[in-house]
């Protein structure tokens, strides 16, 4: 059983999360081994409860849930086996009394006779499970010999949605401090990881291979939390993935005005509208080619410029061919075809794409992809006729 639970909030009828107020017990007086409890060979006719608490180690210790915390106060004995257990110091100021048993596990016998009699014993859960307890009280169950408690599970804190990314990021540190390899990496080290994983997860998702997917999804992730590792230790100008996470969460709400203040985009026009509105106040840039990365592959580098040129209400056709030529595209094939008279239709082609809402990066992607499967068949006739 592991310390992480269910992204919500435990159901009513969860076991262990029920009759919260009023709930059945025993005076905590009753001794702990009264006569004829738990004595092999007699069924106990009120074996009482076992309550098995778990927490989870992304959420902050002490905070547990109000039926936790009921269920901690009411019980008869409250056990741990991890002394290290980030939860006890807050049972301890919260005025409850937690006895520390063998890091080995629990004896399910033990267990059951502190249970004999209607009491109610709460275990805290280590965070690598209860394995031994839950085990032993399934072969006691199955013998029939012996009365069994009740066994209820009551997760005390589960995990939200992204709780994983924690993880991540411990992780990272650790490999961070301890690996040889990643210890002594730079931002520019890498920055070429960054652009393999990135084109890596655009073929998946144009094969459309959902499992390729989540895997170069995690990859491109990693880069992220790596560069920001690295950042921590700049000396100069250090920064955290916490600082990342916040200026992305600012950035969207800010570009976000339809969503998170009264402004109103009811289109998709209107939404990239507001975008493009906001993030030039922000950037305050003397030109629409301020920002256009050019080392991106150069499909799409024409396709940002001629997308950028559109929207200021700029010329977005290709340049005319110099002095002396003519002003246009020449056409395919013509006689003293230079490398920029090639670059020059590319540019055009690029532009017409990008006015018609077409990629040009993912059109060429996809026309390669089918001519080389067409190369394949070709390939595969030739070895049978040969």
């Amino acid at each position: 059983m592991s310390g992480t639970h269910p992204r919500r909030f435990p159901d009513p009828d969860l076991p262990g999360t029920t009759g919260v107020p009023g709930a059945p017990g025993v005076p905590a007086g009753v001794p702990d081994d009264p006569a004829g409890a738990g004595t092999p060979g007699v069924p106990d006719t009120d074996a009482g409860r076992l309550v098995l608490l778990t927490s989870s180690h992304r959420v902050a210790a002490g905070l547990l849930s109000a039926p936790a915390w009921h269920e901690l106060r009411a019980a008869d004995r409250v056990l741990c086996r991890d002394p290290g257990h980030p939860q006890l110091p807050h049972l301890t100021g919260a005025g409850i009394a937690v006895t520390v048993t063998p890091a080995d596990g629990f004896d399910a016998r033990e267990v059951t006779d502190r249970c004999a009699g209607g009491r109610t014993v709460v275990v805290l859960a280590a965070a690598d499970g209860e394995r031994r307890l839950t085990d032993g009280l399934a072969r006691l169950a199955g013998s029939g010999r012996a009365g069994v408690p009740d066994l209820e599970l009551l997760p005390g804190s589960w995990d939200l949605p992204g709780a994983r990314l924690l993880d991540l990021i411990e992780v990272m540190d650790r490999i961070r401090r301890e690996c040889p390899w990643s210890s002594i990496r730079t931002h520019a080290d890498l920055a070429p990881y960054g652009l393999e994983e990135v084109h890596e997860l655009v073929e998946a998702i144009e094969a459309g291979d959902r499992a390729e997917m989540r895997e170069e999804l995690g990859d491109v992730l990693l880069q992220v939390v790596f560069h920001a590792r690295i950042a921590e230790e700049n000396a100069e100008e250090p920064f955290s993935i916490d600082d990342v996470a916040g200026g992305i969460v600012a950035k969207l709400i800010h570009r976000h005005p339809h969503v998170f203040a009264d402004a109103r985009a009811d289109t998709p026009d209107e939404v990239r509208e507001h975008w493009s509105r906001t993030k030039a106040a922000e950037k305050a840039r003397g030109s629409v080619t301020e920002g256009v990365p050019m080392g991106q592959p150069a499909l799409a580098l024409a396709a940002k410029l001629s997308a950028r040129a559109r929207t200021a209400g700029l010329p977005a056709a290709p340049p005319a061919r110099g002095a002396g030529g003519s002003s246009g595209v020449s056409g395919a094939g013509s006689s003293g075809d230079s490398a920029e008279d090639f670059g020059r239709r590319l540019l055009a082609l690029a532009a017409e794409a990008e006015a018609a809402g077409v990629d040009p990066e993912s059109a060429l992607r996809a026309a390669a992809r089918r001519y080389r499967d067409t190369l394949r068949v070709a390939e595969t006739e030739r070895g049978a006729a040969g």
